[in-house]
């Protein structure tokens, strides 16, 4: 069956699902980086996802196994990789990171992000 326009997620304007996030405290390098998404749409693989995210200032280690678009609404992030390269990103910046990336995820500035995400299953 194909789809219609009243199927598609509108962010903002289609009802969402509210995740509070926090990084295991293993993870956590410092500040206090309590994090908010409001998915908008997860296909029906639940391979792939879109929404809003926000999270307040922090450092935490990260591992992506996804795929992520992020558009970043508002705020400072820094990602830095296991070999030291770092990478700042300012409201108005639009980046991917690749599912296999290992690093740091640094919030400097409460952030905000549209996300569009996919995670392969093996």
């Amino acid at each position: 069956m194909s789809k219609r326009v009243s199927d598609l997620a509108v962010i903002g304007e289609t009802p969402s699902e509210e995740y509070v996030i926090r990084p295991d405290e293993e993870r956590i390098l410092a500040g206090s980086p309590d994090q908010v998404a409001w998915n908008h749409f997860t296909d029906a693989t639940g391979q792939f996802s879109a929404g809003v995210w926000e999270g307040a200032p922090g450092v935490w280690r990260v591992n992506f196994t996804e795929n992520e678009f992020c558009h970043l609404l508002a705020g400072v992030v820094v990602v830095r990789d296991e070999a030291g390269g770092e990478r700042t990103f300012k409201a108005g910046d639009a980046f991917v990171m690749p599912a296999g990336f290992v690093g740091t995820w640094e919030v400097v500035e409460r952030a905000r992000k549209l996300y569009a995400s996919f995670e392969a299953v093996e």
